[in-house]
């Protein structure tokens, strides 16, 4: 009943040995999605010291980004943003970035039920403030992608 990984390049190509995303019987499994930009790998918003050093970043279009790489990796797996069920959000800062993300999380999940855990952690494999691990139950399609 598994079903082969999914890959795409409208998303950022992952950092490790896995898919985008992995249908598995009538639910879609997502890997965890952070917000690089699709080809460049470049993260919105981090700004570096004349080191390479990381000093500020902007959790507001790293938001904003995360959500479109979301969404890309649901539309190449022929689901949409509105078959999300279950949302993992990972935030590097909490006290920081909490209010910043909870309101634009309002804005862009409008209309979707989809339940949602907030985890504030340590850090995460690059130098991104968040990352979303979702599952979605897209409806079935008559030509679903191949």
């Amino acid at each position: 009943m598994s079903g082969k990984g999914i890959r795409t390049d409208s998303a950022p190509a992952p950092v490790g040995a896995y898919p985008h995303a992995r249908r598995v019987g009538d639910l879609l499994f997502l890997s965890g999605v952070g917000p690089r930009q699709p080809g460049s790998n470049a993260i919105p918003g981090n700004v570096h010291d004349t080191d390479g050093r990381l000093v500020e970043y902007d959790i507001e279009a790293q938001c904003r980004q995360v959500f479109a790489n979301v969404r890309a990796v649901l539309e190449a797996s022929g689901a949409q943003w509105t078959d999300l069920v279950d949302v993992t959000v990972f935030l590097t800062d909490m006290q920081r970035d909490f209010a910043t993300y909870n309101r634009l999380y309002a804005e862009y999940f409008a209309g979707v039920d989809a339940c949602r855990t907030t985890l504030g952690i340590s850090a995460l494999p690059t130098p991104i403030a968040i990352e979303l691990k979702c599952v979605a139950a897209p409806r079935p399609q008559k030509n679903p992608p191949a």
